[in-house]
C-alpha cells in the first residue's frame, strides 16, 4: 500500500459528561507504524488539518508491547489493541479512533475500566495464600492444566471482549466474559479450589453465567486468542454440579 500521508479522525471529549466532537490529523507516513506511534505524532503537534491548534489527544498506553491491555479503543469501528493495529494493515483512507462505548470516557479515548476490576474483585480473581512464613514449593499441576491454565491466563483485562460483548452495558450487571475466564482460571489452581464454591455460588447469581446470551463475538475478538466460549462453557457444567449437590446435600 502506498501513502503519502496518515490522516485520523478521533472523536474528542474535554471530560465526562460533555459534548464529544471530531478533529482530524495528518502526519507524514513511515512503515511500519501502529496507532500508539501515531498518537504520539499529533502529541508533539496538536494541530488538526485546517490548521488549528488543539489540545493533545488522551489515550492510556503502557507497555506497548500487547501485554498490559490498556491501550483498547475502537479503531475504524472495531474494537482492538492500539499498539498492535499496524497503519499498513488498515484499508488506505482516514483511520477512524474512537473511545470504548461500554465504559465512561473519561477523555478522548481514555475510558474508566473500573468496573472490570470491581467485579474481579466480586469473584475473588486471586490464589488466597498466607505470605507470612515460608510454605515450601507449591502443589503440582499435570501438564495438560498447565497449558490450559497458561493459555487462560495471557487475559490483560483489555475489555476487547466486553465491548463486542451485546449482554454486556449499562443495563445489565453482566460480568462478562473477561471476569468467567478468570474465575475458570483460578478454579483450575490446586490452592484456588479452596475458594472453588464461592466463586461459583457468585457467578450463579445476578450478573452471572446465565446473563450470557452465547454471543460467542467475545472469541472472536479477544487479541490473545483466548478460548473464552470453552470457559464458559465447563463454568456452565461447574454451576450445574455444584447447584444439583447444594440441592442434594442437607
Amino acid at each position: 500500500m502506498t501513502r503519502e500521508k496518515i490522516v485520523l479522525r478521533i472523536r474528542r471529549q474535554d471530560e465526562p459528561g460533555k459534548p464529544t466532537r471530531w478533529e482530524e490529523f495528518a502526519l507524514p507516513y513511515r512503515p511500519n507504524m501502529n496507532i500508539i506511534s501515531c498518537l504520539m505524532e499529533i502529541q508533539k503537534n496538536p494541530v488538526t488539518v485546517s490548521g488549528q491548534a488543539t489540545t493533545p489527544v488522551v489515550w492510556e498506553c503502557c507497555c506497548l508491547e500487547h501485554v498490559c491491555g490498556s491501550c483498547s479503543m475502537l479503531v475504524n469501528g472495531k474494537a482492538r489493541q492500539s499498539c498492535s493495529t499496524l497503519v499498513d494493515k488498515l484499508e488506505d483512507g482516514p483511520i477512524t479512533l474512537e473511545p470504548l462505548t461500554k465504559f465512561p470516557v473519561i477523555r478522548d479515548l481514555q475510558v474508566d475500566r473500573a468496573r472490570l476490576f470491581e467485579d474481579l474483585k466480586k469473584v475473588k480473581a486471586w490464589i488466597p495464600i498466607d505470605g507470612t512464613y515460608p510454605m515450601g514449593p507449591g502443589p503440582r499441576l499435570d501438564q495438560k492444566t498447565t497449558e490450559i491454565r497458561y493459555k487462560l491466563s495471557t487475559c490483560m483485562s483489555c475489555a476487547v471482549c466486553m465491548e463486542v460483548c451485546p449482554q454486556y452495558n449499562e443495563r445489565s450487571s453482566f460480568v462478562g466474559p473477561s471476569v468467567l475466564n478468570q474465575v475458570r482460571l483460578m478454579n483450575l489452581h490446586p490452592t484456588g479450589k479452596l475458594n472453588r464454591d464461592e466463586r461459583l455460588e457468585t457467578i450463579m447469581g445476578d450478573g452471572g453465567i446465565t446473563d450470557c446470551g452465547n454471543a460467542q463475538n467475545c472469541v472472536k475478538a479477544c487479541p490473545k486468542n483466548i478460548p473464552l466460549t470453552e470457559s464458559i462453557a465447563d463454568l456452565g457444567r461447574q454451576t450445574t454440579i455444584h447447584g444439583l449437590l447444594g440441592w442434594l446435600m442437607p
